[in-house]
């Protein structure tokens, strides 16, 4: 069996900006798991967040046996954006030695589309408000937030799409002393959810505080692993692929995540289909999905996921499982 990684680049439809920065493409790496005739694949997006780079990802994947198998797969390599696309190149031949799909292999029923979020970048009042407007057809939306100055970005877009569904994400930009004035006007305009309002690694504050809108732990919640340090700060988590290391282990997260009391909200890096296929077998159910990836490209995969009013749907087997 060879392992094969190349480095793909997607162009935006236009810049995307979150409280950390703005970027104009999606840089993503590609793994190919060849055997015999047999071809399976996956797709990360390393982040810098988290210490990674295309390179360091790259030769994380670089180093592995040739004969890898998911079941040693998290002996051989972290939770991260390296096991992510291993993991599922790995689930994709699976399903092509069996003449299967990989929801059955999985054990998991049939799956179905999924309403998704569609992000608004971070942005002024005015120009937000004006993305609102154009997508308040969509019943869910995502606003990119995290400065201190968020009110007047909230309210222009819930005048913008005073019908929709808001969830905001913070992206650890706020202190508790934010977060506390802007609670109960997050209840006022209706937002549904909030993700990581702040940093991981001061998110003890959140003990104690008043959690009107429920919270959503991102970049707090990576894996199974995660899960202790949670209690009484978050009412939800949300998985992406890349901070779990693959399906694997984001299916093992959302069942404990379940069994402990948690909402699920099932997200992703800004990738292409391929990255977010085997994350719509994972939002199957869940409170909130947010696999919006590809409608923010300007190019995408061949056999692209499909996206439409009743949701973003399942891959086909031309695209992946």
């Amino acid at each position: 069996m060879q392992i094969e990684v190349t480095r793909d680049v997607f162009r935006l439809r236009q810049a995307f900006t979150i409280s950390r920065g703005s970027r104009t493409e999606a840089q993503v790496l590609t793994v190919h798991v060849q055997d015999g005739d047999l071809r399976g694949w996956g797709e990360c997006v390393p982040y810098a967040r988290y210490g990674e780079t295309l390179e360091s990802v790259t030769a994380e994947i670089a180093v592995l046996p040739e004969e890898v198998t998911r079941a040693v797969l998290p002996d051989l390599l972290p939770a991260g954006a390296a096991r992510n696309a291993v993991d599922c190149a790995l689930w994709d031949l699976e399903a092509k030695r069996a003449g299967r799909r990989v929801w059955q292999l999985a054990g998991l029923p049939e799956p179905g589309p999924e309403i998704t979020a569609y992000t608004l970048s971070l942005d002024t009042p005015e120009a937000m408000e004006a993305q609102a407007r154009e997508n308040a057809f969509r019943p869910l939306l995502k606003i990119k937030l995290g400065t201190p100055d968020d009110m007047p970005r909230l309210e222009a877009v819930r005048r913008g799409a005073y019908q929709a569904r808001i969830i905001v994400d913070a992206n650890e930009g706020w202190s508790a002393e934010v977060y506390t004035d802007l609670a109960p006007h997050l209840q006022r305009l209706g937002v549904a959810l909030v993700e990581q309002p702040l940093p991981a690694g001061d998110d003890d504050a959140l003990e104690g505080l008043p959690r009107p809108v429920p919270l959503c732990a991102d970049e707090s919640c990576h894996d199974r692993a995660s899960l202790p340090a949670l209690k009484g700060k978050y009412d939800a988590v949300n998985i992406k692929l890349d901070k779990a290391g693959g399906l694997t282990e984001a299916l093992a997260l959302k069942a404990a995540a379940q069994a402990e009391g948690y909402g699920i909200m099932v997200g992703c890096m800004v990738g292409s289909s391929l990255a977010m296929a085997p994350a719509v077998l994972v939002a199957q159910g869940a409170a909130v999905t947010d696999l919006d990836g590809p409608l923010l490209l300007a190019e995408d995969r061949d056999a692209a996921l499909r996206y439409d009013a009743a949701g973003v749907h399942p891959p086909t087997p031309d695209l992946w499982g």
